[in-house]
């Protein structure tokens, strides 16, 4: 049996993977929000905005990264780091955007306390507990 490879399929392929892989590196290293504005800056000449777009909506629905919408109607993103507990959260910082994870068996009490006395179960993979960080309330 003879097997056709179209060699123009084949570098597409891997031009696609090296441009995930740009993306996702970039993504990975940022420590606060962003947005796709902030991506494209960075890989404008070697990737698409498409490309971004169409990434950072497949990670968002992994549930890999946070989508939040400003109230200025601007659409930030945050990198969630990969979590085995199914007891953590993460504490975002409103002032700088630093998003911490957290692992910590007191969520599960709270979650518990929501479910039976509101009626409303939460997502536990994805609690955020916004207010100020250490830094930016002038500690050290």
């Amino acid at each position: 049996m003879k097997m056709i490879f179209n060699f123009g399929d084949i570098m597409k392929e891997i031009y696609k993977t090296k441009q995930k892989d740009i993306i996702l590196s970039i993504i990975e290293k940022k420590k606060n929000e962003f947005t796709i504005k902030d991506i494209y800056e960075e890989v404008k000449d070697k990737v698409g905005l498409t490309t971004i777009y169409r990434l950072v909506d497949k990670l968002v629905e992994e549930k890999k990264i946070n989508k939040t919408i400003s109230s200025d109607n601007i659409t930030y993103y945050q990198y969630l780091e990969e979590c085995n507990h199914s007891n953590h959260f993460y504490l975002k910082c409103d002032n700088c955007g630093n998003l911490t994870h957290v692992d910590c068996d007191c969520i599960e009490e709270l979650t518990s306390h929501i479910t039976k006395n509101h009626k409303f179960i939460p997502n536990k993979e994805h609690i955020i507990i916004n207010g100020l960080c250490n830094k930016c309330i002038g500690g050290k």
